[in-house]
């Protein structure tokens, strides 16, 4: 699939993307023409990695909202080709143009997937089957003020004492129940607008539950493809934001002067190119473990429960690399960078949001250790 992302586009995405952080603002605009040029069609993973990687290193929070939409096509593709059409109808309303996000985090629930606050309660809808009731709180609803679907999760403790679940399923905007609080006002990523969600009585119909899973831990392939969708993606963001960083980087320092050279431009100061050399073998080393994770799960590679360990990895060393990348930007572009206003002072925001998309530095290193100790007893 060709991607959308042509040379204008990416221009006036650019050219927006000050604006909308400024005003703390959606990027409407942004998504009208995204939308029009087919860009929240569905595409395989290498395709979408690529173009939000691009999108990133232009708007990196309009790259980053649309990322959680372009999670939902890859799941639902995943499972596709794995022979579960139970998600085919994402995939058709995402060729239509409608908009997937998440409703997943809460305050206080650092088990993130595995459990919830979200309390479920199983309803009979009046001649229309049944369906699940969520009542509670999301936090960083990315896209708040103009998704159409919602992937949502909660907590059934069955009133019969027997074991826990947790019902992940799709609301759609015009169902009773949400409360959208706009109260996003944060340091970077200020364009994603994601704003808390409250859930009262929230119904999902059976129709568009996508799966019920016990309450812990899952190696189902639903959550595997959250978790390599997720990673991926938020991977591709952050290293798109690490590829502007070292172009505005190697342009400042073409184009300032040193007095104490004699007024030769700081590209010939050897501390100055051993930080940008520095910034550039980080962001290579990030290149191959991108382009493996993505060729394997694109290929249907089976690495087995390794697979928690390499996504998470890849995300954290994503984050980490960017925000290397970023700094050294920083300290070779001098104080003009400082500024409020400087491109690179923008990056230097929006690259901190990294460290609290899940799975965050804990969680990664436990994972890690999981994956090479066992669990703990």
């Amino acid at each position: 699939m060709a991607s959308a992302l042509n040379p204008e586009l990416l221009a006036r995405v650019g050219e927006r993307a000050p604006g909308y952080d400024a005003a703390n603002g959606f990027f409407t605009e942004d998504l009208d023409e995204l939308r029009a040029a087919g860009y929240l069609a569905p595409r395989s993973l290498s395709a979408a990695s690529a173009d939000q990687r691009l999108l990133a290193a232009h708007a990196p929070a309009t790259a980053l909202g649309l990322t959680m939409h372009h999670v939902w096509m890859g799941v639902a593709r995943d499972l596709a080709a794995a022979g579960d059409p139970s998600l085919q109808w994402v995939l058709d309303d995402g060729e239509r143009g409608e908009l997937f996000a998440f409703a997943i985090s809460e305050a206080g629930n650092d088990r993130v997937m595995s459990d919830s606050l979200t309390r479920v309660e199983r309803v009979s809808l009046d001649g229309n089957g049944g369906g699940w009731a969520f009542t509670g709180t999301k936090i960083f609803t990315t896209l708040s003020p103009a998704w159409t679907r919602l992937g949502v999760l909660g907590r059934h403790d069955p009133a019969d004492g027997s074991e826990p679940s947790i019902v992940h399923g799709f609301l759609t905007r015009e169902t009773p129940g949400i409360t959208i609080t706009p109260d996003w006002n944060t340091l970077g990523m200020r364009a994603t607008q994601s704003h808390t969600t409250g859930l009262e009585g929230a119904v999902v119909t059976d129709d568009r539950v996508a799966r019920i899973l016990p309450v812990g831990p899952s190696g189902d392939a639903y959550a595997l493809a959250i978790a390599a969708n997720f990673h991926t993606l938020i991977a591709s963001v952050y290293a798109g934001i690490a590829d502007r960083a070292l172009e505005l980087a190697v342009e400042s320092a073409q184009r300032r002067t040193s007095m104490r050279a004699g007024g030769a431009p700081q590209a010939h100061d050897p501390d100055i190119r051993w930080r940008i050399a520095d910034a550039a073998l980080a962001l290579d080393a990030l290149a191959p473990q991108l382009h493996a994770v993505v060729h394997d799960r694109d290929h249907g590679v089976d690495r087995g429960a390794r697979w928690f360990r390499d996504l998470a990895g890849l995300k954290h060393r994503s984050v980490e690399t960017a925000r290397h990348v970023v700094d050294q930007a920083m300290r070779i572009s001098g104080g003009g960078a400082y500024r409020a206003t400087a491109e690179l002072s923008r990056l230097q925001r929006d690259v901190l949001a990294g460290i609290y998309h899940p799975s965050d530095t804990e969680a990664v290193h436990a994972t890690v250790a999981t994956d090479l100790l066992g669990p703990l007893p």
